[in-house]
């Protein structure tokens, strides 16, 4: 890491934790003490969706009680006042950084509450909430230590040729890349054992989705896929932009985290739980 992305790194680390003091300040007990399935949600300028999202939520995953956590990631509409209004935990990070760095505060938090387990859906409405149980449930059976939809086993609304084609190649670059095979590197409903969280670098600030796939492959944590859906955005507009610009910052996330893990070398027994040092992710046809 050079200068810059140090000074980039430690600024990145100061905004998320006066983001957490002030989250521990405002929910007090209730930030220390989340019920086991923390559901993280990041969200940019999302007024007039957020809360619907935030009200579809299951109160119970597999048995276990849930709460939202939203952090608003520089948004300057109504997107706090909106997610507060509709019961979540929200943080108020006033600079917009990306929706890798809100995720990794959601991340921060939803540990040092207590989570056992994390949940991520996106904030516009895509993902179906009826299958975050089905995500989660390898993962509570102890079956998996992170689990990812995949639309390419489910199914997906776009008819868009390129994003289709983009999510074929970038899946069979990390699978190769990897040595496991992966049919969709950039799902946003996933499950997760809280630690696993905390025992990855998660430095981007965008894009994160590859990274984090990568770097908890990279640790020897089992991975596993099963079939989701995703839908098409019903209200305001995507924050991802052109496909073309998308797909080459994607590609150089993906380089870049495969670059680094690989010269971090294999993970240390510590890394990983004793149940996931030896597997990998389920082969899917």
């Amino acid at each position: 890491m050079g200068a810059v992305e140090r000074s980039q790194w430690t600024a990145d680390q100061a905004t998320d934790d006066a983001a957490a003091k002030a989250f521990l300040a405002e929910y007090g007990d209730r930030a220390e003490h989340l019920p086991p399935v923390a559901v993280v949600i990041a969200a940019y300028n999302e007024q007039g969706v957020l809360g619907s999202v935030v009200d579809a939520l299951p109160a119970t995953l597999c048995g276990l009680g849930t709460a939202a956590v939203v952090v608003s990631d520089g948004s300057r509409d109504e997107t706090v006042a909106e997610g507060r209004e509709h019961g979540a935990l929200v943080a108020d990070v006033q600079v917009n950084r990306g929706q890798g760095a809100a995720l990794r505060l959601g991340y921060r938090l939803a540990r040092d509450g207590g989570a056992q387990y994390i949940v991520t859906t996106d904030a516009d409405g895509q993902y179906n909430p009826a299958e975050m149980e089905r995500v989660l449930a390898p993962v509570v059976a102890g079956d998996a230590d992170f689990v990812t939809g995949s639309r390419k086993l489910g199914s997906q609304e776009t008819k868009d040729p390129v994003r289709r084609l983009g999510t074929w190649v970038f899946a069979t670059t990390i699978s190769l890349l990897t040595g496991t095979h992966i049919t969709d590197s950039s799902f946003g409903l996933r499950a997760m054992r809280a630690e696993v969280t905390g025992a990855v670098r998660l430095e981007q600030p965008q894009y994160q989705s590859s990274e984090l796939l990568i770097a908890v492959l990279a640790r020897g944590f089992r991975v596993v896929e099963v079939p989701a859906t995703i839908h098409k955005r019903q209200v305001g507009q995507s924050k991802k932009g052109h496909n073309a610009i998308y797909g080459l910052h994607y590609a150089r996330v993906v380089g870049g985290t495969w670059w680094r893990e690989r010269r971090r070398g294999p993970a240390s027994p510590a890394a990983a739980s004793p149940q996931s040092q030896s597997t990998a992710s389920e082969p899917r046809s």
